[in-house]
């Protein structure tokens, strides 16, 4: 994990874990969020060709950059999207609420964690990128309404039984083992700790993976 980047998500994790610094670290976290997507994010949608969203230069190899950057992008809103309106605000998805799936003209509703690489070569060709980053902005923007509103007594919730299977009912998860671990893995986890993941660690992650694309493309 980059330097600062991993510093900054030091500070927040250990402020979110108390109340006098839990507004703090939601205040932090969202301007952590705000970097990485105006210096990341944003510049692959201006500088790459559509031809360089559906690379994988590091086909084969393990981790994260065995993906394109089309994939990463996707993968980390969708989860995000799935994450803060099933378990936090309770409400209907960006993806469909917005039809996302029809404008970017996506084949899955899926976090797409089941698909190999020549899958993965083939969902980002067809994925309308203009769409693909009007979707990640739009999912960003309103988890970061959702997370000023958060209360430290709400992250302290677990997620329930009846949020676990209104889940499973979406079919969002596809039951691929490359993927379906991903039910237990949220629903074990309270809102603070979802907050780690989804929407922190998991976007540096997967960014410094696309640099590390891009570098080789």
């Amino acid at each position: 994990m980059d330097k600062n980047y991993s510093e900054r998500h030091k500070v927040i994790l250990s402020q979110l874990k108390k109340e006098i610094s839990f507004e703090a670290g939601i205040k932090n976290l969202i301007d952590l969020r705000e970097d990485l997507f105006l210096n990341h994010v944003e510049k692959y949608f201006s500088r790459l060709s559509k031809d360089d969203f559906c690379k994988i230069p590091f086909a084969g190899s393990t981790g994260n950059k065995d993906a394109t950057i089309s994939w990463s992008i996707y993968h980390v809103f969708r989860i995000e999207d799935i994450i803060c309106h099933n378990f936090i605000s309770n409400d209907e998805q960006i993806f469909f609420a917005q039809n996302y799936q029809k404008k970017m003209n996506c084949s899955v509703i899926t976090t797409a964690n089941e698909m190999n690489d020549e899958q993965m070569i083939e969902f980002s060709k067809d994925l309308n990128p203009d769409e693909l980053f009007s979707y990640a902005k739009e999912v960003k923007n309103v988890s970061q309404k959702v997370l000023s509103n958060l209360t430290f007594k709400q992250a302290k919730e677990k997620v329930s039984e009846q949020q676990k299977q209104k889940l499973l009912m979406q079919n969002v998860v596809s039951t691929n083992p490359e993927a379906f671990w991903l039910v237990d893995y949220w629903c074990k986890k309270n809102i603070r700790e979802l907050l780690q993941m989804p929407f922190s660690r998991h976007w540096i992650m997967h960014i410094e993976a696309c640099e590390a694309i891009c570098k080789k493309l």
